[in-house]
């Protein structure tokens, strides 16, 4: 039973992550209306440029941990932002309405693009930030097992599904949200209505990118590095995972990333790891097929 709860436990934060990367992808997906691998891009090279300014914060700067943290991500949080507008604004709103299903190949090199960036920028080294907020919190005792989360697994995750929450919140109750439904059903009819269809798309994408940036800054701190693949494997692991609630409406595409967090977890538990990401990627495509009708955009 412990084991049992450990397990649960275990599937909080990468429930969390999973769940706040779809909700990200779905704002932007919402827009753009195909695959987009450039989202887990701009994750990894948050994480990267985390990486190196937190240790030139250290280094260089010869600042205490705290503050070379906060410098670390502040910088990436801007650095990201703006590449994530660049993208937006330069190369995926001109190819959406040229031809939008030109933004699937233009987003592999977009993607290659950032990646080749990150690496280039940590001159191919493999940064690590040292353990903080790796204090235990037990919430349950049996037998000799104590099931426990770290305080930086709880930090992550509260602060994770804040985001979908507020989110979620803006979205369903604003006029913003309003906006970016009006837009997402219809851009032309919220062109006729006087919505700049063009600012929306923008917007929507520099929201996504901030999900990114920030869910990108917290994973790093928590595994404490950012690998120079990451981006294309998060790139097609949340294109995947946003399906399993639908994209069309965001807190759904969360929920059901979420859900496949848990059950990541809990095949990695009582499973042989090493076809987990074979059942689910193969589980995810069957979703996509199965549920082709409600994808398909004309």
């Amino acid at each position: 039973m412990a084991y049992f709860l450990q397990q649960l436990v275990n599937a909080i934060p990468i429930a969390a992550l999973y769940a706040a990367l779809a909700f990200g992808y779905s704002v932007a997906f919402g827009m753009t209306r195909r695959a987009d691998i450039v989202f887990g891009g701009l994750f990894a090279f948050a994480g990267q440029i985390y990486l190196l300014f937190t240790a030139m914060g250290w280094n260089a700067f010869i600042l205490v941990l705290p503050a070379a943290l906060v410098m670390g991500g502040l910088v990436s949080l801007g650095y990201t932002l703006a590449a994530g507008y660049w993208v937006g604004k330069s190369v995926m709103l001109p190819l959406h309405r040229r031809s939008p299903n030109a933004v699937i190949a233009a987003s592999l090199a977009v993607l290659v693009v950032i990646s080749e960036t990150g690496r280039l920028a940590l001159d191919s080294r493999g940064l690590w930030l040292p353990r903080f907020l790796d204090q235990r919190l037990i919430f349950w005792r049996s037998a000799g097992f104590d099931v426990s989360l770290t305080l930086i697994q709880l930090v992550n995750a509260t602060l994770m599904a804040t985001i979908v929450a507020s989110g979620h919140a803006i979205l369903s109750r604003t006029s913003a949200g309003r906006i970016w439904r009006g837009v997402s059903d219809d851009p032309a009819a919220a062109a006729l209505c006087g919505v700049d269809a063009g600012r929306v798309f923008i917007l929507s994408y520099l929201a996504a990118t901030a999900i990114a940036a920030i869910c990108g800054i917290l994973a790093t701190s928590y595994y404490g590095t950012m690998d120079f693949g990451a981006g294309l494997m998060f790139g097609l692991k949340v294109v995947l995972i946003a399906a399993a609630g639908g994209y069309g409406v965001p807190l759904r595409s969360a929920l059901g990333a979420a859900a496949i967090g848990v059950a990541e977890t809990m095949w990695s538990g009582y499973a042989p790891i090493v076809w987990r990401d074979l059942i689910v990627v193969g589980a995810l495509v069957m979703v996509l097929v199965i549920s082709r009708r409600e994808r398909v955009v004309p």
